[in-house]
């Protein structure tokens, strides 16, 4: 049987869409949290997810010490400008920072880039779920503490093509949101190797087709 162009036209719009498609997350950042039942940060503490899939969660203080590093990362990137790009700089860098200072505590400073099945179970290694956990967690303690002037942080979401095969999986990142406009910004640490800088890149421009062509890291 052959279908009318119109129809036709219809049916492989329909199955594209349903090829590629973005979660729009759980509502909000608590729902997120909720979602995966990892309590969400409170003031300096966090709950660092491992394992995949939040499968382990390790709670984690950043001390004073800790904090006034952070403010002088961040300070470090702002030009007298003082723009929200020059933010998202600095964000990158105290996220890297931030990632390096927590897994040479609980043992992920081993995490490898990008996700293999030999990492689930293991908690030296994250998937992307914790990832994107782990770093919306992290830029609320910048934004507690008063270091995100440009920027609120914002839901994480997901993507997926499933056109790319196992290129294509539901992949998460975190999401910082500017601050006027709402102009969201993908986080991703996942895609590197644990400290790394995360790429930062406009959120309707970012997903992980292939290994190939992986957003560069922000510095």
């Amino acid at each position: 049987m052959h279908l009318p162009v119109k129809v036709l036209s219809v049916v492989i719009g329909l199955a594209l869409a349903l090829a590629g498609c973005t979660h729009d997350g759980f509502g909000s950042v608590d729902g997120h949290f909720a979602t995966f039942k990892v309590p969400p940060p409170h003031a300096t503490t966090v709950t660092v997810c491992h394992a995949y899939g939040c499968q382990r969660q390790t709670k984690f203080k950043f001390t004073e010490t800790d904090i006034a590093q952070l403010a002088a990362i961040m300070t470090q990137w702002r030009t007298p400008a003082d723009t929200a790009e020059d933010e998202r700089r600095g964000v990158a860098y105290a996220i890297g920072w931030m990632e390096t200072r927590v897994g040479d505590v609980i043992g992920t400073k081993a995490d490898r880039p990008g996700m293999d099945f030999e990492g689930n179970g293991d908690p030296t290694q994250q998937d992307c779920v914790d990832e994107s956990t782990n770093t919306t967690s992290y830029m609320t303690v910048l934004a507690t503490a008063g270091l995100l002037k440009h920027h609120v942080v914002g839901v994480p979401f997901a993507k997926d093509n499933y056109l790319h095969g196992a290129a294509g999986w539901t992949h998460w990142t975190a999401i910082l949101i500017e601050k006027p406009g709402n102009q969201r910004w993908a986080v991703d640490s996942w895609i590197y190797a644990n400290g790394e800088n995360p790429a930062i890149v406009k959120a309707e421009q970012w997903y992980i087709a292939t290994l190939d062509r992986l957003p560069a890291a922000t510095h």
